[in-house]
């Protein structure tokens, strides 16, 4: 057992290696994109949260559970200027080789203009990007799960298509304690037709994720250590410094010493909570420290990186909304709704 487990670790460790010797520019970046509204009210996409929700195990297949036979699963996002994208995901229980979760998920960017350089339109193209998955779980014991995700990827960009094959592969553990930890490796995968020519990496990410619910308190509490891959996911904007601009010089204030390493350390950090009233409602919040760094304006930072939802069961249903903060220019609503069909046999 102890050999088997080590192995897994092994494997992770060779992939993040590997990544970080590699560049950044990727391909098929919708792949990052949220879509359960749980897990954006929370803050992240991947979650160590093992409560039998079918929305959680799309990118952390370790979570994938036998009590999710015959689940099904919808999300719906309505994106900025025209852009929507969605989810379907449905669980089935195959016995002894395990539990299989089949997801298929879209973006689609809406119509746009053929144009020339003087403005003259000449009809219209569309863009979109589908991926199509397969999960698979199965425990090892008592406190260990594993999981792995293969997905198909098709992109096509006006007269521009591209081909692609990715895996997820992740391993969820309980301790006595009843912590929940979660190691995910994700869109490890390749291009097997390009745009144009020229291969790009895909948008690989290796998480940690934890999570426990409290004893004497109706509440959850989630911590997502995001690229343990890479350390500084920090870059240079010169309109939006980390540090600010000096008020007398107009100069941008780079961060130093401390100051910068516990910025570079918080860019990996995101957190979140559930609230539990009652059975049938949960309020969810959750911050991403990066996110503000990275979309926020200094003269007005508002509530960029904060995120929020809830979610309530009615009847056989599952509903769950959420609002994210991603810029001024707006924040998307996220809409899920899941059930069993066994509940309707």
């Amino acid at each position: 057992m102890r050999i088997r487990l080590l192995a897994f670790v092994a494997f992770f460790a060779c992939m993040s290696i590997q990544i970080m010797a590699q560049n950044q520019t990727y391909a098929y970046p919708f792949l990052e994109q949220g879509l359960s509204a749980r897990a954006v009210a929370l803050g992240s996409e991947v979650l160590a949260i093992d409560d039998g929700d079918i929305q959680l195990a799309r990118l952390n297949p370790s979570l994938i559970r036998p009590g999710m036979n015959d689940a099904l699963s919808l999300s719906y996002v309505n994106y900025f200027s025209g852009a929507n994208f969605g989810l379907a995901q449905y669980a089935r229980d195959m016995g002894k080789t395990g539990i299989y979760l089949l997801s298929l998920q879209y973006l689609n960017y809406g119509k746009f203009d053929y144009a020339d350089q003087a403005g003259n339109r000449s009809g219209t193209f569309s863009a979109a990007d589908y991926a199509l998955s397969l999960g698979w779980g199965r425990s090892l014991n008592e406190h260990l799960w594993l999981g792995a995700n293969a997905k198909l990827i098709y992109s096509h960009y006006e007269s521009y298509q591209s081909f692609g094959v990715a895996v997820d592969v992740s391993a969820t553990y309980h301790t006595p304690s009843k912590w929940v930890f979660s190691l995910v490796a994700s869109h490890i995968g390749t291009q097997l037709k390009t745009y144009s020519g020229q291969a790009n990496l895909l948008p690989f990410d290796l998480r940690m994720a934890l999570s426990k619910r409290l004893e004497h308190v109706p509440f959850r509490l989630s911590l997502v250590f995001d690229h343990l891959e890479k350390w500084n996911l920090a870059f240079s904007n010169p309109t939006n410094p980390a540090g600010g601009f000096d008020p007398i010089s107009g100069d941008p204030i780079p961060l130093k010493g401390l100051s910068k390493i516990t910025d570079e350390m918080m860019r990996h950090f995101i957190v979140g909570g559930e609230l539990f009233l009652g059975k049938n409602l949960v309020l969810r919040a959750g911050y991403n420290y990066r996110r503000r760094q990275e979309l926020s304006i200094n003269q007005r930072v508002a509530m960029v990186g904060f995120s929020w939802g809830f979610g309530i069961k009615i009847k056989q249903f599952q509903i769950n909304f959420a609002r994210n903060s991603y810029h001024l220019a707006g924040s998307p609503n996220f809409f899920s709704i899941s059930s069993s069909l066994d509940q309707f046999k």
